[in-house]
């Protein structure tokens, strides 16, 4: 079975901007992000062997999520500058190594993702998506794995759905419906105000979905909870809209055109320009590459 690797670009770029110092080139342009980025790029693919490579990216501009509900991540911070400086070098980087990129107004990364995940999906791959974002977890199923970077950029573990279960204990094609209930603080959707994460899987192994939760609202034996869910319908609602990850984008994709043959060696002058000699080192180096390659895998890599 031939292995996709997809990168959520802007999920990966975050870790790296809050795991590493904050050093910089000797012009001054910081290079932090680039450098952590790139560092994970290199060790996904050491420790995978994608036959197929894409990297997915948010853009500045409103998605459709920002319609539905006005207040849609509206708590996060104001991204910094020298983060900001580096999204055009990261995507820069990428190009040069010859690696897909792909970006689109109005839609998440997360909906890039999925799409591009069914696609290959139904094209019989293993997928294998490189985020920190749980969201990304609904993907989930037999041929769909989440490799989840740990403790900064050192360690990854690979979700699969049992290792869901036993995280949020809910299955991942029931996250959609466990989140419009209990909400999402990161993402700032209220779900039901009042019912927590405990009582939303609770409600879930009871009853499956929201839309069968309230069709079968008088069984249910706490009235507290039964007056909560019929207050805060609307927002369990707008709550499922937000959480959904979309898997019908229309892209334009060309499959083998995301083949992975290796990073371009146009990389190199890429990172000697910005004093990376390490990643050098590390990316083009035979003997490095030979070394690795004969270190044992742990378990978790093992799986595949």
């Amino acid at each position: 079975m031939n292995t996709l690797l997809l990168i959520d670009g802007n999920a990966i770029m975050h870790r790296a901007y809050h795991a590493l110092p904050p050093f910089k080139a000797a012009d001054g342009t910081p290079t932090n992000v680039v450098y952590g980025y790139l560092s994970m790029l290199n060790k996904v693919v050491d420790d995978f062997k994608p036959d197929y490579l894409i990297s997915c990216f948010d853009t500045p501009k409103p998605t459709f999520r920002n319609k539905v509900f006005k207040d849609y991540q509206i708590q996060r911070p104001k991204i910094d500058d020298e983060f900001i400086v580096q999204i055009p070098l990261v995507k820069q980087a990428l190009d040069e190594a010859g690696i897909i990129r792909l970006e689109k107004d109005g839609f998440e990364a997360d909906d890039l993702i999925g799409t591009i995940s069914q696609i290959f999906d139904g094209n019989k791959f293993r997928v294998i998506i490189v985020s920190g974002d749980k969201d990304i977890f609904q993907l989930i199923n037999d041929n769909i794995y989440v490799a989840a970077p740990q403790l900064g950029l050192a360690n990854i573990k690979i979700f699969d759905k049992t290792e869901v279960e036993q995280k949020l204990d809910v299955s991942p094609a029931q996250i959609v419906d466990y989140k419009a209930l209990a909400g999402d603080p990161s993402d700032n959707y209220p779900g039901a105000k009042g019912i927590g994460p405990k009582t939303a899987a609770k409600l879930i192994h009871q009853y499956g979905t929201i839309d069968n939760i309230y069709k079968k609202l008088d069984k249910i034996d706490s009235e507290k909870i039964k007056t909560i869910l019929e207050n805060e319908k609307d927002n369990v609602f707008v709550s499922k809209k937000l959480a959904t990850i979309l898997t019908d984008v229309e892209i334009s994709l060309d499959i083998e055109k995301s083949k992975f043959k290796g990073f371009n060696e146009n990389l190199k002058q890429f990172l000697e320009k910005y004093q990376m000699n390490s990643l050098v080192k590390r990316i083009f180096n035979e003997n490095e590459i030979k070394e690795k390659a004969e270190k044992p895998k742990n378990n978790q890599i093992g799986l595949f």
